[in-house]
């Protein structure tokens, strides 16, 4: 049995407002994790120390507003592969990812999943269909464990009337990722395959960092990277191949590793 580690202000809490798969689990599991609360609870209740304040929207919050927050939110582990939300899912709040990486992807009308956009620590899920009160349009699966915080619409919506900032730093944040769907659309259309893969890599490498080994942090098998890429598996392990040939990657298994960054990205351009 997976065990969720909820804070201990939502453990006494029946109606907590987490999305319905993780009620199941918490349902599940409340009497394992009355055990971990305390240990938990100190190392992710203390908001105004999260990396996520830090990198976030919540920057703009005072003390008083993020103790609110501290109280009634709900922390939690997610494991490798579980799903943090699914597409078409009422989430009723924000997700803050305190540590890990999750793929935010599509499903195409052929049933592939299409990766939109890996998330990492620091950054918050959720924030549009909070606020356009819709469902959520993609799902969000961890690429590693991973440790989230919940934080209920209801709360959040307050904060808007009451800090203006607030609420700016959240239509920045919607702004930005609605520039990066344009781009990422305009990529899909108008480059190859090759560039994008090497784009990919590049962008992995920059955003993730790497191994003690040098291979890349984000270990990926061929069928998301080529999702991410938008591309067949098989043209994806093709293009690997030929970038290892050329002394460009190396492959094992699994692991990536840029062996020449220069000519890499002189693929991307």
């Amino acid at each position: 049995m997976k065990t969720i580690l909820l804070a201990h202000t939502m453990l006494i809490l029946p109606d907590t407002k987490l999305p319905l798969h993780q009620k199941r689990k918490y349902n599940n599991c409340h009497a394992t994790s009355v055990n971990l609360q305390n240990e938990h609870s100190y190392s992710m209740g203390k908001c105004d120390q999260c990396i996520v304040r830090e990198f976030s929207s919540l920057k703009a919050l005072n003390k008083e507003e993020l103790l609110k927050i501290a109280d009634c939110k709900s922390s939690f582990t997610i494991r490798k592969g579980e799903p943090i939300f699914t597409e078409g899912e009422n989430v009723n709040g924000i997700f803050c990812i305190k540590d890990g990486v999750c793929k935010l992807t599509k499903l195409s009308p052929n049933g592939n999943d299409q990766i939109i956009k890996l998330i990492q620590k620091g950054e918050l899920l959720g924030q549009r269909s909070m606020i356009s009160d819709e469902p959520v349009n993609l799902s969000a699966v961890a690429l590693e464990d991973m440790e989230v915080c919940f934080i209920p619409k209801t709360e959040i919506m307050g904060l808007f009337s009451q800090n203006n900032q607030f609420s700016m730093n959240i239509m920045k944040a919607i702004c930005g990722d609605l520039k990066e769907a344009d781009d990422h659309l305009v990529t899909m259309a108008q480059k190859p395959v090759k560039q994008r893969l090497a784009e990919t890599l590049v962008y992995l490498q920059d955003t993730f960092g790497i191994n003690p080994d040098n291979s890349l942090k984000v270990k990926l098998s061929r069928e998301e990277l080529a999702g991410m890429v938008g591309t067949a598996t098989e043209s994806c392990i093709r293009l690997l191949s030929e970038f290892n040939k050329l002394g460009i990657v190396s492959l094992s298994g699994k692991k990536i590793t840029i062996t020449d960054k220069a000519k890499l990205m002189k693929a991307a351009t």
